[in-house]
């Protein structure tokens, strides 16, 4: 591999096509091949390679399956931006998965769209603007990129996503510029949906899908992220309804930061702190109903409801559903939002 393709790779997240190897980087085919069948270079895609040692080092279903959104857009002649889930992962939106999960790009002047080994040309247009570039990669902007997800994949996916575009910075007005194009266009209802029921205050996907589970009990839309501060305790309730509290558990919770959860503590103490936690919440003569990942699917979906639906009615029957005595304990100021840096996706090729 000489000089001219490692910076072919370089300039491509370590990716070189088998075009590019042998116009630009002055190889020869059979030289390609030895690579390939020494284990040298691996294909991830049919004509795009990558060295085996780079691809060895991406860990996370994300970083695989960006590496293989890039290799296909590196076979695409014609100008084009990554869009869908392919620009939801690129700029590392918090998504729900495709159940097929294929590579999405925009192609204006396409005639209908189409899927064609792998990668689904989409025809709708987009201006100018709407196109960002992320780490030298042209993708549609995030405002377009969770209502295009909506038309194609239905509600609850177009608002985790639309949730997570404006927890990243957007804003409604975003959304509403986005889809005001979209007017005539197919699952527009979809979209309208989407733009009104977004919220920027969920703090991940869990927390969307609760929102949209709580609503489905029928009593009204929960407010996220309630308040309550007292005797030096300040503690935020992901979900209210009237006088009860909705609160998404996870494992992540409970799992050491050093393996990829969120405590900073052992499992017994954070236990222990959430069990304080209820207790503070429940003695503002309060209910609380606690949802897992789990009861957002399937069967246990309509189990989960009927529960919480009994423990809601019991909540109003014992405390009613004014709150207009809490209004003394509320924090003065929004619950801090924290910043996530994120840097590239993927790291940086190196020959």
């Amino acid at each position: 591999m000489n000089a001219r393709v490692k910076a072919l790779m370089s300039a491509q997240w370590g990716l070189v096509t088998r075009r590019q190897a042998m116009v630009e980087g002055g190889m020869a085919g059979h030289q390609i091949d030895t690579l390939v069948r020494s284990g040298v270079w691996v294909a991830v895609r049919r004509g795009v390679y990558a060295e085996a040692s780079y691809v060895a080092v991406l860990t996370s279903s994300l970083q695989r399956r960006v590496l293989a959104d890039r290799a296909a857009s590196l076979r695409i002649a014609a100008p084009h931006s990554l869009s869908h889930h392919s620009s939801a992962h690129l700029q590392q939106l918090e998504v729900l998965r495709e159940r097929l999960p294929s590579t999405h790009v925009g192609r204006p002047g396409i005639v209908g769209s189409h899927l064609r080994h792998g990668v689904k040309h989409h025809l709708a247009p987009y201006r100018r603007e709407q196109v960002i570039e992320v780490d030298g990669v042209p993708a549609l902007d995030g405002p377009r990129t969770c209502l295009d997800i909506a038309r194609e994949h239905g509600y609850l996916q177009g608002l985790v996503a639309a949730d997570s575009v404006l927890r990243s910075g957007s804003s409604r007005a975003d959304l509403e510029r986005a889809a005001a194009a979209m007017t005539h266009w197919p699952h527009v209802t979809v979209v309208r949906d989407v733009v009104v029921s977004a919220s920027p205050l969920t703090d991940s996907i869990a927390e969307s899908l609760g929102r949209d589970f709580v609503t489905e009990l029928g009593y009204g839309v929960p407010q996220p992220q309630f308040g309550l501060t007292a005797d030096g305790r300040t503690v935020w309730c992901d979900l209210r309804l009237g006088r009860h509290f909705f609160e998404i558990d996870g494992r992540w919770k409970l799992r050491p930061a050093a393996a990829g959860g969120f405590s900073v503590t052992t499992p017994e103490d954070t236990l222990w702190e959430e069990k304080l936690r209820q207790d503070f919440v429940t003695g503002f003569k309060t209910g609380v109903s606690r949802l897992t990942w789990d009861d957002f699917f399937g069967g246990q979906r309509a189990r989960a409801l009927e529960r919480c639906r009994r423990e809601f009615l019991d909540t109003c029957a014992r405390f009613g559903t004014d709150i207009s005595d809490l209004a003394q304990f509320r924090p003065r100021h929004p619950k801090p939002r924290s910043v996530v840096r994120r840097g590239p996706v993927l790291p940086q090729w190196s020959p």
